[in-house]
Order: C-alpha cells, then sequence, then structure tokens
C-alpha cells in the first residue's frame, strides 16, 4: 500500500462535497420544475417545459460526480494511486472542458480539485 498524502485525502472528499452539493443546489434551484414533475406522475414529465429536462440533467450529474468522488475516495484509503490518477485525468478532462465550454461557471471549481487530484496521484 503506497502512503497517500493530505492533500490526496482532502481533493478526493472535495469532489465528494462537489457531487453532494450539486444535488443539493439543484434540488434547490430547481425544486418548482422539480415538484411539477413528481406531482405530476414523474414518470415522462421531464420531456418538457424545458426547466424541467434542465432540472433533471442539473441534478443527475451530481450523481456521477459524487460516484467518481467515492471511487477517489477508496483508491485514497487502499493507496491506490492509479485508481485515483484514472479518477483524476477524467475529472481534469470533463472540468477543462466545461471551463471552455461555460467560462463563467462552476467548472472552475472542479477544475481545482481536478489539478489536486492530479498532483496528488503522482505523489505529491
Amino acid at each position: 500500500m503506497t502512503p497517500i498524502s493530505l492533500p490526496a485525502t482532502v481533493s478526493s472528499w472535495a469532489l465528494v462535497t462537489l457531487g453532494v452539493a450539486h444535488i443539493a443546489f439543484g434540488i434547490v434551484k430547481y425544486r418548482v420544475p422539480l415538484r411539477q414533475a413528481l406531482f405530476s406522475g414523474f414518470v415522462g414529465q421531464f420531456a418538457a417545459p424545458r426547466v424541467r429536462r434542465s432540472a433533471f440533467w442539473f441534478v443527475m450529474f451530481g450523481i456521477p460526480l459524487l460516484l467518481a468522488g467515492h471511487v477517489a475516495v477508496h483508491a485514497v484509503g487502499h493507496g491506490d494511486l492509479a485508481l485515483l490518477e484514472l479518477v483524476a485525468n477524467y475529472v481534469a478532462a470533463s472540468s477543462l472542458i466545461g471551463v471552455v465550454a461555460f467560462p463563467k461557471s462552476p467548472f472552475a471549481l472542479s477544475l481545482i480539485v481536478a489539478v489536486m487530484l492530479v498532483l496528488a496521484s503522482h505523489g505529491f
């Protein structure tokens, strides 16, 4: 087992936190369209209007983000730098694409976490 640094632990839990925050923020921000879809039967209620579709995908994106965070936490807990590097590279790539596509968005936060993960996966 490879000894893991404090930055590795912090950055992996930061990714979990981003996932939780994404879901929570989405539920709060889109509470009205989510509630409308729920009380309309939920099934098939997200195709229209557009705000319901946005609400669905915003909240759903938090789930793989949370999964990536948990995989990073697992990698850190087991000293698996190769797995941590894999997660770090995927998060870095998607964050970079997000920052380029939406410069004035919170993607910069995930890019910071991604850089921390990449560095941690290389023993820094």
